[in-house]
């Protein structure tokens, strides 16, 4: 009788590769023999489903001739008990080969398992400088320095370079060493014994940091690790166009790490303060403005407040409640190197007054008709 494969991994016909990786995931982290509740018959069970559901084109024919991928025996045509034979007696190769949809199976067990792929494939990964923390902070601009751009001083406290040693650690005059306890490789290998065999972990060598070298002499000002906790003060240009809630990104300002390795990255976020007069909608800008009801009537020039300063503004006779009038390229500078703006929009409010004069009432009187 034919496996149901999708049912092994508990998952649904129309499930995605991704989902079918995550539940293999889930139950080999389950099943493993090494595992309190390990069970390896059924840890060879649900490998077999993963071979055939997590390869596109395997899965296509499975779906069409389900009996026929019963007889394909575990790992690209070897048989589960060839695969743990080949380990336990310490072949090469093991899963290195072995692709299973989006990766290899190398892969997915040192995710689970917390080994390198590289212990299957002989590979090596490792030996990497460690990379200092990244930091935020949080600037406030006013509006029109939003709109323009504009330049900020910010003031924090991290962990910098020494300015003695430039990081290294060694004191000046000195010679870097080879480290000793990975004898320059700047990484070290452990074995690990498995049910698979000999699985080699790489890691970074926890005395010289992936560095492969160490200081002859520790500097005196930072004691050898590279780094100090100082007040850095750091120059931010803030571009024209940016909207609040947006970040800058300064590649290496953020904290050093020790021992020479790369610093993290500074992220500015910059938030805009309100303003009485303007309303951003994009690069555009919105005010308001009011007049009286002869100014809608019979037209007028008034006064507008822009980013610009004050300008004058023909507002056209019949100008009706709610009216805009477009201001061309007064408005928020764009972003992109164009150097373009949006446009200021002018909404007009017609004020109508609540007490009248004799006068004034008997001539609107007079004028109803034609109103």
């Amino acid at each position: 009788m034919s496996k149901d494969y999708y049912k092994i991994l508990g998952v649904e016909k129309n499930a995605s590769q991704d989902e079918v990786k995550k539940a293999f995931k889930k139950l080999a982290m389950q099943y493993h023999p090494d595992r309190p509740s390990g069970n390896e018959a059924k840890f060879k069970e649900i490998n077999e489903a993963y071979q055939v559901l997590g390869d596109a084109e395997k899965r296509s024919k499975y779906d069409q001739f389900g009996a026929d991928f019963e007889q394909q025996g575990g790992f690209g045509g070897a048989s589960w008990e060839d695969v743990m034979n080949s380990f336990r007696n310490g072949q090469g190769g093991g899963f290195g080969g072995m692709n299973f949809g989006d990766g290899n199976l190398g892969d997915i067990f040192g995710d689970l398992f917390g080994f390198s792929s590289g212990g299957f494939s002989g590979s090596s990964r490792g030996g990497r400088k460690e990379r200092g923390r990244d930091i935020q902070v949080d600037v406030e601009v006013d509006f029109k320095e939003a709109a323009f751009g504009v330049e900020k001083e910010i003031s924090l406290r991290k962990q910098s370079k020494c300015d003695v040693c430039g990081g290294s650690g060694s004191e000046p005059g000195s010679k870097m060493e080879e480290c000793r306890t990975c004898h320059g490789k700047g990484q070290t290998v452990q074995v690990q014994r498995t049910f698979l065999g000999a699985m080699q972990t790489v890691t970074t060598c926890p005395d010289c940091r992936g560095r492969g070298e160490k200081p002859g002499k520790k500097c005196k000002h930072c004691g050898g690790d590279g780094v100090l906790s100082k007040t850095s003060t750091i120059k931010v240009k803030i571009p024209a166009g940016i909207d609040s809630e947006q970040a800058i990104r300064l590649g290496g300002h953020g904290e050093a790490t020790p021992h020479g390795g790369q610093s993290g990255d500074l992220y500015v976020r910059v938030h805009i303060k309100s303003s009485k007069i303007f309303e951003r909608e994009g690069y555009d800008v919105h005010t308001i403005s009011e007049i009286s009801f002869s100014q809608a009537v019979l037209g007028d020039k008034i006064e507008v407040e822009t980013l610009d300063g004050p300008i004058k503004v023909v507002v056209p006779e019949g100008t009706e409640f709610g009216q805009m009038i477009r201001l061309k390229g007064r408005g928020v500078t764009r972003l992109d190197k164009s150097g373009a703006r949006g446009d200021h929009y002018v909404k007009i409010k017609i004020r109508v007054p609540k007490k009248l004069s004799r006068d004034a009432r008997k001539k609107l009187e007079e004028l109803k008709d034609e109103l």
